[in-house]
This record gives C-alpha cells, structure tokens and sequence, in this order.
C-alpha cells in the first residue's frame, strides 16, 4: 500500500471516530512526528538567509577559490 492510500484509509477511519480522548491521542502523536521534520530558524537566522538570498540576487558573489584562500587565511589566523 502506497503512502498515499495509506494516507487515505486513515482518514476515512477517522471520520467515523468519536471517541475524544482517542482522537486528542493520536494528535499528539502526529503533532511529535510532524515536528521532527521541521526545523525553525531564529529571527536573526531568518535575517542572515534573507541577506544572503539578496546578496546572490543582486550578484554580489566571490568565486570558491577566492573564498577557500579567505577561509584557509582566517583559519590561519586562529
């Protein structure tokens, strides 16, 4: 059985449940998992993305080989 059709089967059995104390259970359940596969990124995160996207859009890039010589420098410096 495919993810879909599973995904199916499982929500018509639900649709004829009525227990609550069942349903609130398997919420949990799936809130847990549903939460594993996303990760949240801090404000300040978001910011750094948000620059670095603008930066490669306007063109503001360095070839590797530049960056690799800036990074074995500073990791020189350490």
């Amino acid at each position: 059985m495919s993810t879909i059709e599973l995904r199916h089967l499982i929500t018509k059995y639900l649709s004829h449940i009525d227990d609550v104390s069942f349903l609130k259970a398997l919420k949990t359940i799936i809130e847990s998992k549903a939460a594993e596969g996303i990760y949240h990124l801090s404000p300040e995160q978001t910011e750094r993305v948000d620059l670095g996207r603008d930066q490669l859009s306007n063109g503001q890039t360095i070839p590797q080989e530049e960056l690799q010589i800036e990074i074995d420098q500073w990791l020189g410096s350490k």
